[in-house]
This record gives structure tokens, sequence and C-alpha cells, in this order.
């Protein structure tokens, strides 16, 4: 796949563009939407905007996730793929690196169904809920443990879409996420300066010529790594 920086902000990767879609590759650090108060306006939205007018936002991922992100050129667009997400007809994995050895067969895919609900107390932060969580379930899927530095690499499909999903899910299984400062202990969020966790494919049917389109970006700098996967 080839890449190119957006002419406007050269910090951002333009995957790919037509009339009717833009994919990008947010970088961590960076808001997908503007958040609230004057300090939270810089995101990644509004830079895309800078350049293409008329793209919309469709989906988001956190501030710290990077990674694959589609918007839409036009209302209409921006409709037909908001019904697509909704109805889970777009397909999304992750790639993250986590402490410890998952208990998962490895090359077999594993399901974490556990609901998710908000920790009221302390907002942001979401945790698993029995009683009132939204049902939340996530495909697993070991690729490689490294004995050495006691590390999982992890293939992640979410088929729901809570927050902070995939973070909550892998700590509850005992394997939080490298560099997580919101649910990793501080020795594990320490062990990356960044969130060790990346949107790496995205899949959908074009909103509007209707063809398969698919994007593959497996890129993510993990302890031990020389050079960076892409």
């Amino acid at each position: 796949m080839d890449f190119k920086e957006l002419a406007s902000d050269p910090s951002i990767c333009l995957v790919y563009a037509d009339d009717a879609i833009i994919v990008l590759d947010k970088p961590s650090g960076l808001l997908s939407v503007p958040g609230r108060g004057a300090d939270k306006q810089d995101c990644l939205s509004a830079r895309v905007q800078g350049e293409y007018a008329d793209a919309l936002v469709v989906h988001r991922l956190d501030m710290a996730t990077s990674g694959l992100i589609v918007m839409a050129r036009g209302a209409q667009v921006q409709r037909t793929l908001s019904e697509a997400f909704a109805n889970r007809l777009v397909t999304k994995r992750y790639q993250a690196v986590v402490y410890g050895r998952v208990t998962a067969p490895e090359s077999d895919w594993y399901t974490i169904d556990l609901p998710i609900g908000v920790d009221w107390p302390n907002r942001p932060r979401r945790v698993i809920d029995q009683l009132n969580g939204k049902a939340s379930v996530t495909r697993l899927q070991v690729t490689h443990f490294d004995p050495i530095q006691r590390v999982s690499h992890v293939t992640l499909e979410p088929l729901t879409g809570r927050t902070h999903q995939l973070r909550v899910h892998l700590q509850a299984i005992g394997n939080p996420i490298l560099g997580d400062a919101l649910y990793a202990p501080e020795t594990i969020a320490a062990m990356s300066p960044r969130l060790l966790l990346h949107a790496s494919e995205l899949g959908f049917a074009h909103p509007v010529t209707r063809l398969p389109m698919h994007f593959n970006l497996q890129r993510l700098k993990y302890p031990g790594d020389k050079h960076t996967k892409r």
C-alpha cells in the first residue's frame, strides 16, 4: 500500500482518498474529534477539514490509539457509513502488545464476553459490570509471545463498540496493554511511552460503488523491535 502525507499536515498519513471517503492513519496522542475546552480543539477531524472541507466524522479512535480511521465526504456518505458501522457491517481489527502470556491457544481465536459499564466515581474509566454493564464482545488471537520480555502480541476484533472496550477486556483477563496509563499498573504502563494499541485493519463496502474496500496497516512499535512493522 502506498502512503502519502496530508498536504496541510505532514504528521497525518493519508492512506486513501476519493470523492466519497478519506482513510487516514491517526497518530497516537491526537484526538479524533474536538473535546471540551479550548485546549482540546486540535484534533484529526479539524486538521483534515483544513484540506478537505467536506470531510465528516463517521467513527473515532481513543486519543492514545493509533491507526486507520475513515471520514465521509458529505452528509449522504456519512449516513451510509454510519449505518454500516451501526449494523456491524464494518470489519475492524487491532494490533496490541500486552503484558504476560495470554491464556488462549496461539493462532486460534478466543472470545472475551464481559459486559462493560461506566466506573462512575472514576470517569472516564470503564469496568466489568456483570449486573448493569452493556454486552461487550471481543475476539482475540495470539500471534506471538516473547518469553524474555514477557509480552504477547495479539490481534483483536471488537464485535461491539463500547468505550475503551479493548483496554478493559485485556485488563480483565490479566493482560493489560503496555503503555496504558488508564488501566494498566504503573510498572506496565511505563513499559512503553505510548499505548501499544493500533487500528490495523478496516473493511467495508464503498458507500457509492458498493465495491469491497479493505485497508491493512499493521504498524506498531513494541519493546525489542529495532524497526517499525508496516
